[in-house]
C-alpha cells in the first residue's frame, strides 16, 4: 500500500472518487480535487481521474466551461512526496520515474482544450498544483489562499512548464523573483502580481466561480471560445503580421457560421443567445 493510499485508508477516502464531478443546469463542468486528507497533492489517483472526467467534459455537448477547484483547505499543496525514507531512496534510483506522479500528460494540456477552464483556488496553491492554476484560463482565489512555486527549496528545477506559463502571465520581473525565492504569498499579492482576477471570501468562491463560468457558458459561442483560446496560444510566440494573417482567415471562415447571425440577433432582441454547440 502506497503512503497516500494509507492515509486515504486512514482518513476514511478509501473507495471514494479522487476527483469528484457534476454537471451544472447552466452548462457548468465542476470538478473538484477529492484528498483533502493530504491536500489535494498531486499523484496518479487524481491526475487519471482529473484527466478522464476532462475528457469526457470535451466530449459532453452539454458542457460548455469547465470549472476545477479542491475540497476541503487545499487547491493542490504540490506533488505527493510520499515519506522520508522514500525520498532518500532516489538517491540510489538508476532513473526516476516522474511519469508515475505527473501523469501522462503535461500541464499544457489545460491550454489545449476547445473549452474555457476557470481554477476555483481554494487554498494552498503550491508547485504542480500552482502550474496547472496558471495553465488555466481564468483564476479566482479564495481570501488567505497561500501560494508557492517552492522548487529552488527543494532542490528542484522550475518544473512542469512554470517556467514557461509564469513570464507569460505575470511578466519576466515577477516570474524570476518568486522562481528563485520560492516564498510563501497570499492571494491578495497573487492577485495583485496578475496571477488571478479576484479574491473572494472562501464561502463564496465555488459560488461566484460558477456563476462566472455559467455566464460564460450561456453568453458566449463555443466555438469562438475554442478559436479565441487557439489563437491565445498560437499567438503567445511570433510577430503581430502574422497573427493578424491567422486573425483574417479565421474571421472569413467565422463569418459562414450561424453563431454569428445568432449572436448580433440576440443582441438585437436584447435575449440570451441560443449558440450550438462545438461540432
Amino acid at each position: 500500500m502506497s503512503v497516500a493510499e494509507d492515509r486515504d485508508r486512514q482518513a476514511g477516502t478509501v473507495g471514494e472518487p479522487a476527483v469528484l464531478a457534476e454537471l451544472t443546469d447552466g452548462g457548468v463542468a465542476v470538478l473538484t480535487l477529492n484528498r483533502p486528507d493530504r491536500l489535494n497533492a498531486w499523484a496518479a489517483d487524481i491526475a487519471q481521474e482529473l484527466y478522464a472526467h476532462i475528457d469526457n467534459a470535451e466530449a459532453d455537448p452539454a458542457v460548455r466551461v469547465i470549472v476545477i477547484t479542491g475540497r476541503g483547505r487545499a487547491f493542490c499543496a504540490g506533488a505527493h512526496m510520499g515519506t522520508v525514507e522514500q525520498v532518500g531512496s532516489l538517491a540510489d534510483a538508476e532513473s526516476v520515474d516522474v511519469g508515475a506522479t505527473v501523469g501522462e500528460r503535461p500541464a499544457q494540456f489545460l491550454m489545449a482544450l476547445r473549452k474555457p477552464v476557470i481554477a476555483a483556488i481554494n487554498g494552498a496553491c503550491v508547485g504542480i498544483g500552482l502550474t496547472h492554476a496558471l495553465m488555466c484560463d481564468v483564476r479566482f482565489a479564495a481570501s488567505g489562499a497561500k501560494f508557492a512555486a517552492p522548487f529552488a527549496r527543494r532542490g528542484l528545477i522550475a518544473e512542469h512548464g512554470i517556467s514557461w506559463i509564469l513570464p507569460r502571465v505575470a511578466g519576466p520581473a515577477v516570474a524570476r523573483e518568486l522562481l528563485l525565492s520560492g516564498r510563501t504569498f497570499l492571494a491578495d499579492e497573487a492577485r495583485d502580481l496578475g496571477l488571478v482576477t479576484a479574491v473572494l471570501p472562501a464561502d463564496d468562491l465555488r459560488t461566484h466561480a460558477v456563476a462566472y463560468a455559467e455566464e460564460m457558458a450561456t453568453q458566449c459561442s463555443p466555438v469562438s471560445l475554442d478559436q479565441i483560446k487557439r489563437q491565445l496560444f498560437a499567438d503567445a510566440e511570433g510577430d503581430v503580421d502574422e497573427a493578424m494573417t491567422r486573425a483574417e482567415a479565421a474571421m472569413a471562415q467565422s463569418l459562414t457560421r450561424p453563431d454569428v447571425i445568432e449572436g448580433i440577433t440576440a443582441f438585437l432582441e436584447k435575449r440570451t443567445p441560443h449558440f450550438p454547440p462545438l461540432p
